[in-house]
């Protein structure tokens, strides 16, 4: 059998390639679908481990999982009390019941062909990827609508880059953040989009969802905000946009609230949809509308316009709610021993290196992606703008991680559009340009394909570099690397199913124990905990503070105050290490030290494996004050 020959084949592709290109571009969604399939189907597999031990890790995933379990049982609609931290009052929950929907709703439809545990876990397996689809759809948009008609397809495969931001979709990621980030781009599509009131709709929607599911998004979508009103301001028949996005916007945080807003939201709070945001957006909503349909002909006209118009829904805003001004309402002490040490409240400066290069790869990426768009489009003044604005989304994200590490994500997902956009341009040159151009966009490309696997090459690339100089890394403290390991360790094992559901050999008690393992221990035993990292409840978490850090009787009157039952502690566990630092001779350092109180009675389970951590019984009847030999 003859092959054909290479000009044979070459006059195929070239017969070839326009069709399926032009197929590509017809129906990229379908396209962007069955990309999304390949991606969830190889997520879940490779995850699957974590999917059988039913691994929530973080504390939100946890409490997400009860509180959606809790609503299948039952509870009701518009009740987000988590009763079983401190019971019997239960603890405050400031979410909404939108992102339950789809994961109850796939409980629901596993348990019909298999069996409850099995689906609980495919459901918190698979409901973190649907927000994947509306984000890589997202980009797919914003992608064609900046690079052109074949601009989606890196675009919607970026986020495998963005490994802190792919992070919030992973299986088992089943907390809010996910949706959240997913339509803050796709409110930056409707921002950006050619079709003004298609884009407007879109925007307020979006906008109006992601202020229902939580109020963390709140600064980029007042940001995307602005950026409608000040197009506005520039660009006659901007207004084509603002009117339905001023609609929509009021509109749908409206609705929103009047379905998922709780009982305990109905009140005046600022971190959840409230009377305050509906209140707020609805003013700026109609201000917006106002300002639409008036006869304003010239921009400074319109400047000074919208200006008294947002300076009258500030003031309304600030006279009414100046508390709303900070992002949580806690006292100064609640700040001082729990907030301020949360890693992902801390700034970008405060983080390791080894986690700041990489997570900084992307938003480097975009900023170079960036001004080569914005001087590519200096002659197409819409192009242009689209470019400025999402430039202005992107430095912003970036900025906020100089507040807190928890901008992060957003920082890696809004550099995408102009990444994407710089490496499809390069693409194009090495397929299109001539020998010196492929040369150059060839070590382009090279340069974007290293900083796509920044997550895994940087700490490669450092090893080398170390080993290549006889260098060693060198801790803050002699002790810091061995240190690190045990916490890692602990905070591992003591969150693990295996280990916590031996636990239900007793009968349903409340627990004592760490802030950060309360979610987790009422997530996979029938017990109770007193308390989880969610600062609406914020006395009890001093509580638990002050009884740790304070001597061995007040940490007994305090249990007692909550009726707790039980005393779980893990030794090494990251919470504790706070309490040994903070307060060397309190009780928490105490029992790591090995004085154990007469009134702690050791609890001893049934198990064949070493459990991580120490139980005991708290005995209030028993005299006070004496305690066993100290053990080192």
């Amino acid at each position: 059998m003859t092959l054909p020959s290479r000009d044979i084949l070459c006059a195929r592709a070239r017969h070839w390639a326009p069709i399926l290109t032009a197929y590509a571009q017809r129906h990229w969604k379908w396209l962007t679908f069955l990309i999304w399939i390949v991606i969830a189907i190889v997520m879940v597999a490779t995850r699957w481990p974590a999917v059988h031990w039913l691994v929530l890790s973080d504390t939100d995933d946890n409490i997400r999982y009860v509180q959606v379990k809790d609503w299948l049982a039952g509870q009701g609609w518009y009740d987000l009390r988590q009763y079983r931290l401190d019971p019997p009052g239960g603890a405050n929950i400031h979410w909404s019941r939108l992102v339950d929907i789809p994961i109850a709703g796939l409980i629901l439809f596993f348990r019909a062909f298999v069996d409850q545990g099995l689906a609980d876990r495919l459901a918190c397996a698979i409901a973190p990827l649907l927000p994947l689809l509306l984000l890589m759809l997202s980009l797919g948009f914003i992608g064609r609508r900046l690079a052109g008609p074949n601009g989606w397809v890196l675009a919607v495969l970026a986020p495998l880059a963005a490994q802190m931001g792919l992070g919030m979709y992973a299986p088992m990621r089943i907390d809010h953040h996910g949706w959240q980030l997913a339509l803050a781009v796709t409110m930056l599509a409707g921002v950006i989009d050619g079709n003004r009131l298609r884009g407007g709709v879109m925007a307020g929607i979006s906008s109006a969802l992601s202020i229902a599911i939580g109020m963390e998004m709140i600064v980029y979508l007042a940001a995307g905000g602005g950026l409608i009103a000040l197009r506005w301001v520039f660009r006659p028949g901007a207004e084509r946009r603002m009117l339905p996005y001023g609609l929509s916007l009021a509109g749908a945080t409206s609705l929103c609230y009047v379905l998922f807003a709780s009982y305990a939201n109905r009140e005046m709070v600022c971190d959840a949809i409230s009377p305050i945001w509906v209140a707020v957006f609805g003013a700026a909503g109609a201000g917006m509308v106002i300002l639409s349909i008036a006869p304003l002909r010239t921009w400074p006209v319109r400047l000074a316009a919208g200006a008294v118009v947002g300076g009258a829904v500030a003031a309304f805003f600030y006279l009414n709610w100046p508390q709303c001004l900070t992002p949580y309402q806690i006292s100064p002490e609640l700040q001082r021993l729990w907030l301020a040490n949360i890693r992902e409240a801390k700034p970008i400066t405060a983080q390791a290196q080894s986690m700041v290069v990489p997570l900084l790869a992307v938003p480097a990426a975009g900023l170079v992606g960036l001004l080569w768009a914005l001087w590519d489009a200096r002659r197409d003044s819409e192009r242009l703008w689209a470019w400025a604005t999402v430039g202005a989304m992107m430095l912003f994200s970036t900025a906020l991680l100089f507040w807190q590490l928890r901008a992060g994500p957003a920082a890696q997902l809004l550099a995408i559009p102009p990444a994407a956009w710089a490496a499809h341009r390069l693409v194009a040159a090495v397929l299109t340009g001539t020998r010196r151009v492929r040369i150059a966009a060839g070590v382009g490309v090279a340069l974007l394909a290293a900083i796509a696997c920044a997550y895994p090459l940087y700490p490669q690339l450092v090893k080398l570099y170390q080993e290549a100089t006889g260098t060693k890394p060198r801790p803050w403290r002699p002790s810091a690397i061995a240190r690190t390991d045990a916490i890692k360790k602990a905070n591992g094992r003591c969150r693990t199913l295996p280990a916590l559901e031996v636990l239900d050999q007793l009968p349903p008690a409340t627990i004592f124990t760490m802030v950060d393992l309360g979610p987790r221990l009422i997530a996979t035993t029938h017990h109770s905990a007193i308390a989880g990292p969610y600062h609406r409840n914020g006395a009890t978490i001093l509580d638990m503070h002050h009884a740790y850090d304070g001597p061995a009787d007040g940490f007994r009157t305090i249990a007692a105050k909550h009726h707790a039952t039980y005393l779980l502690v893990c030794p090494n566990f990251p919470e504790g290490t706070i309490y040994q630092s903070r307060s060397p001779r309190g009780f928490y350092a105490g029992l790591m030290r090995g004085a154990i109180p007469n009134w702690l009675v050791p609890v001893t389970l049934k198990t064949g494996m070493t459990l991580p951590y120490q139980l005991y019984r708290i005995n209030y009847s028993a005299s006070g004050g004496e305690k066993v030999a100290e053990q080192r």
